[in-house]
């Protein structure tokens, strides 16, 4: 099979990796991909957001798939206009409908409370709605979430400890903060419990559950700092084992599938549960509409499946019946960041020491060939990735790894895997 993977980050690199073990692969091409992709597959320089350009090089290339990795261009509806143009592509990813899932937290919240799926209590407001808000804000008790609506790179949800820090984001949201992400913000109750992460691959009736993984989104030690897209991750997770697990499926999965259907949306491609468990009950606090970033780089390692033929199962509705399988090792990755990240950072720093690794995966993301050598080009350049018997020895492995790479002004989280 011919493949276009849409996707620029470690993500990209995490399945274009996964990929390239299939037999089935004939050739692999990524829009517009990175210096990691480049070592896989052929990177083209498809402007992403031209969705007749996407259609125009899948029609010359003969692709049979596309994969689409971020949010962006499904939101935006890629999936669309490309099933429009080339109505015989398979395209693992929702249309526009399907998508807001992620696109709009009102979307998804309002999607919740008419099926039943369990969530923090919330409430939505708009620039006109200030008085309310804060009158909302009051009735509920510290620390508070604030929720840009639309897309905000993984840096829209903001967690104030007091009221005052509540009302003043919530001025500075209302404002403009996040752009048009936050013309639209979601204030609901905070819910206390560790998260986790959990990945649906369905053709919209039947479903695989992926590999579950955990990520750190807090730029500094401890979950102290910012919100970043994410400095670590590890899989698997203790404590969603199968009595968890169980719930997730009857009052998650399968009524999120049951919800789609009803409003007459067709979902082919990855539904990501962000969920928290809260004294031993799932809640949703976010859906996506594509796998996470950094945990694809922990899942995929444990897929021992082929890939490709997961993903085509879904379009001859054979996905029920083929067999998933996960290695037993665990995996853990580690984030190398740029100095100033989730904040302004520099970009064109030398990167040493990659050639040095022998015990570890390295997933580029930020990253482009420069002169001859590798360079910086974003705020998360690299995602370390290993195995081990537990995803603390893991994660050992991990940080060890991430020590021998250098970069000016390179960071990562040394509490990985706690």
């Amino acid at each position: 099979m011919r493949i276009l993977l849409i996707g620029s980050g470690g993500r990209e690199h995490a399945i274009a990796w996964k990929l390239q073990q299939s037999l089935r692969l004939t050739k692999l091409f990524i829009a517009p991909g990175n210096a990691g992709t480049a070592q896989i597959g052929t990177n083209v320089p498809v402007d992403v957001a031209n969705h007749d350009e996407v259609a125009s090089f899948c029609a010359s290339e003969k692709i049979d798939m596309v994969v689409v990795g971020p949010e962006v261009p499904l939101v935006a509806g890629l999936c669309d206009d490309l099933s429009a143009k080339l109505p015989s592509l398979k395209l693992v990813g929702p249309g526009a409908a399907g998508a807001q899932l992620e696109g709009s937290k009102a979307f998804s919240k309002a999607f919740m409370a008419e099926f039943g799926i369990p969530t923090a209590a919330y409430q939505t407001f708009t620039a006109g709605d200030v008085a309310a808000a804060k009158e909302f804000l009051r009735k509920l008790e510290p620390p508070y979430v604030l929720k840009a609506d639309g897309l905000a790179a993984g840096k829209g949800v903001v967690i104030p400890h007091t009221l005052a820090e509540a009302e003043q984001e919530l001025d500075e949201m209302l404002s403009g903060k996040f752009g048009e992400a936050s013309a639209k913000v979601v204030i609901e109750e905070f819910l206390d419990g560790p998260e986790f992460s959990v990945f649906v691959l369905t053709d919209g009736d039947d479903y695989q559950l992926l590999p579950v993984a955990r990520d750190y989104k807090r730029a500094g030690e401890g979950d102290t700092g910012p919100n970043t897209g994410g400095m670590g991750a590890v899989s698997p997770v203790p404590f969603a084992d199968k009595h968890m697990m169980a719930k997730v499926r009857e009052r998650i999965v399968e009524p999120t599938l049951h919800g789609l259907r009803t409003r007459g949306i067709p979902y082919t491609g990855i539904i990501f549960l962000g969920l928290i468990n809260v004294k031993d009950e799932p809640y949703v606090i976010e859906y996506n509409c594509r796998l996470g970033d950094p945990e694809t780089e922990v899942i995929m390692p444990r897929i021992t499946s082929d890939l490709l033929s997961l993903f085509d199962s879904m379009f001859d509705g054979t996905l029920s019946q083929n067999q998933l399988s996960i290695d037993s090792r665990a995996a853990a990755t580690v984030v190398m960041a740029s100095g100033g990240y989730p904040s302004s950072y520099e970009k064109g720093k030398t990167i040493s020491g990659l050639d040095e690794l022998n015990d570890c995966i390295p997933f580029l993301a930020g990253v482009k060939e420069q002169e001859g050598r590798l360079v910086t080009n974003g705020g998360r350049v690299l995602m370390l990735t290993s195995y081990g018997l537990t995803y603390m020895e893991a994660a050992e492995m991990s940080k060890r790894s991430a020590a021998s790479v250098h970069f000016e002004g390179g960071f990562f989280r040394k509490d990985i895997g706690k």
